[in-house]
């Protein structure tokens, strides 16, 4: 890549739009699998781009939308406690639990704490050794090495007064869960090319032979998302359900096996509920055996928290393709950045907050076709 400017050159995405008309013959619904994805497309317009016939659906593709409400309840009981130094990612702060979140509680006094980095919690653990250090491994694949690592680092030191709250999902469990429900539409798959550059792309292709969908590997730039658009369409087109790799500036194969390694040596695969979803077998992380001495939940008792997600809020229509932002009647009036009822309002990678933000909030802006 020389410049980011050259994957957003408005030339070449009329040139796309234009080839991507003259190659549809009959509507396809698609779905990006990434929130960063869908911020990229509503900033710049993508959808607006595509020919009448070609539709975006919003996928789960948030790993802080997605995670439950019932673990924003446990962080925030953790949080509250006074030997406890709490250490999140910046935006799981305002994700609303079931009456609070993590920057209320932080506000009233608990030592809430944002990082860039798991390793970053495991110096404060050496440096606080009277506290207890807690990071929340919130995130799909892509985020998973680096809290694997942040365990592994801790039991070879010795650590005692560190821990992981975890909330790891997976993706193509997700996309099975989609593919296989009795209301699905989607016809193909734009892969989130970040969480490819850590696992590849071959456990996608038992599901694109199995369900007979497209499932191209897309970066993140306008450009990466029009040519993903078009490689999903022309297979569709000529009646092909393959694996495509648009990312292979970033994305090989095979993925990156010593991030997979750390990944297999601390976590196990374990079922997951998703937020405004509901449980999907098999498709999150938890620590093995080994390890668990490590777990914030076991640690600290609070496994057994439990909530109700708001019913005012449909995230869970929007996360699996079913409705949009727009078609939520609280979407910017009862449901704004500052007062959230659900994650995809705050989330950085949420699809209502890149509607809010890129689309503005009245009710007579028209959704992605």
């Amino acid at each position: 890549m020389k410049y980011i400017d050259e994957y957003r050159d408005a030339d070449a995405a009329r040139a796309y739009a234009t080839a991507l008309a003259a190659l549809t013959t009959r509507p396809w619904t698609l779905m990006e699998l990434c929130g960063g994805q869908t911020h990229a497309i509503v900033r710049f317009g993508v959808d607006a781009l595509l020919p009448e016939g070609i539709r975006l659906v919003h996928g789960p593709g948030c790993p802080v939308c997605v995670t439950p409400i019932e673990l924003i309840d446990r962080a925030i009981a953790i949080a509250q406690r006074p030997e406890v130094i709490f250490c999140s990612f910046g935006d799981m702060l305002r994700v609303p639990g079931s009456e609070s979140d993590l920057l209320s509680v932080k506000a009233q006094g608990a030592d809430v704490r944002f990082l860039y980095s798991p390793l970053d919690a495991l110096k404060l653990a050496r440096a606080h050794p009277d506290k207890e250090v807690v990071f929340f491994a919130v995130g799909f694949e892509t985020t998973a090495p680096a809290n694997a690592m942040a365990v592994y680092q801790a039991a070879q030191a010795g650590l005692r007064n560190f821990s992981l709250l975890v909330s790891h999902v997976l993706v193509p469990p997700a996309m099975e869960a989609i593919l296989s429900a009795p209301e699905n539409r989607v016809q193909g798959f734009i892969a989130a090319g970040h969480v490819c550059a850590v696992m590849g792309y071959e456990e996608y292709l038992p599901l694109a032979e199995k369900y007979q969908v497209p499932i191209v590997v897309t970066g993140f730039e306008p450009l990466d998302i029009l040519q993903g658009i078009y490689m999903a369409v022309k297979q569709l087109e000529e009646g092909r359900a393959e694996v495509e790799n648009q990312y292979a500036r970033v994305v090989q194969r095979a993925g990156n096996r010593p991030a997979q390694q750390i990944i297999q040596e601390i976590f196990e695969v374990v079922p997951r509920k998703w937020r405004g979803i509901g449980a999907i077998a098999q498709s999150g992380l938890g620590l093995r055996a080994p390890y668990q001495m490590f777990d914030a939940e076991r640690r600290f008792d609070v496994a057994t928290v439990s909530a109700q997600e708001s019913p005012d809020c449909i995230s869970g229509l929007v996360l699996q393709g079913v409705a949009t932002p727009l078609d939520c009647p609280a979407f910017g009036t009862r449901c704004t950045p500052e007062r959230p009822l659900g994650a995809p309002m705050v989330s950085s990678e949420g699809a209502c907050a890149a509607y809010y933000r890129y689309r503005g909030h009245g009710a007579a802006l028209e959704p992605s076709r």
